[in-house]
């Protein structure tokens, strides 16, 4: 073999060790940016599309919500605040997810069908109330002003007196007359009130479609 064969040959291989080495850092960038996006996801903040007219209009179908895991970290959850949360236990029957159904969910390849959004109407030690003298809710004995209910709604459909336990919220959708909240659950265990444990985090923007951008009151 002369020299220039030689040459060649070291030339080639260099390029297969530079080339291997350039798509091993690629796929270590990849898995690296995937586990760190992981990690914020499941603790700090999240994106969720809204899939229901429930909250409507203040969110609306097909919508994508920027939502605060380390919201209530150091602070009560309020009276008003829209909030993402698990409905499992109250709004359905409690069932542990698997490693992999929990896994699926983060990465977004299958939904979620327990996650729900709604408005928290009245928290722990309040007593939640339909209706007063106008047809408005009340919380406490206060009448609500609730001027995000969806347009040609009614603030409820139905009569109803509850004290909300300690360690729970009372939740509803701004669409009233399509939502299914924890009026619908009037009567079972639990009366629909889910428990404060079981928010995932406060939603506060809608950053989807771009033109909607804007954030929740």
């Amino acid at each position: 073999m002369d020299r220039s064969t030689e040459s060649d040959d070291l030339s080639a291989s260099t390029k297969r060790r530079t080339r291997s080495r350039a798509w091993r850092f690629v796929v270590g960038a990849i898995v690296a940016a995937a586990v760190i996006t992981l990690v914020v996801r499941a603790t700090v903040i999240d994106f969720f599309y809204i899939g229901s007219t429930s909250m409507e209009s203040t969110l609306n179908p097909g919508e994508g919500l920027l939502v605060n895991k380390l919201a209530y970290a150091d602070a009560e959850i309020k009276r008003g605040d829209v909030v993402l949360f698990d409905g499992r236990g109250s709004f359905l029957p409690y069932e542990r997810p698997g490693v992999l159904d929990s896994l699926a969910w983060a990465l977004r390849l299958a939904g979620n069908d327990s996650v729900y959004v709604k408005r928290v109407i009245g928290v722990g030690g309040d007593t939640v109330g339909c209706c007063g003298p106008d047809g408005r809710l009340s919380v406490n004995g206060v009448q609500l002003q609730e001027p995000y209910i969806y347009t040609g709604d009614k603030p409820r459909d139905l009569e109803f007196h509850v004290k909300v336990p300690e360690g729970r919220l009372w939740v509803m959708g701004d669409h009233r007359s399509v939502s299914e909240d924890s009026r619908a659950l009037l009567g079972a265990p639990g009366g629909g009130m889910i428990a404060k444990d079981r928010v995932i985090g406060k939603v506060t923007d809608v950053i989807w479609p771009l033109d909607s951008n804007r954030g929740i009151e």
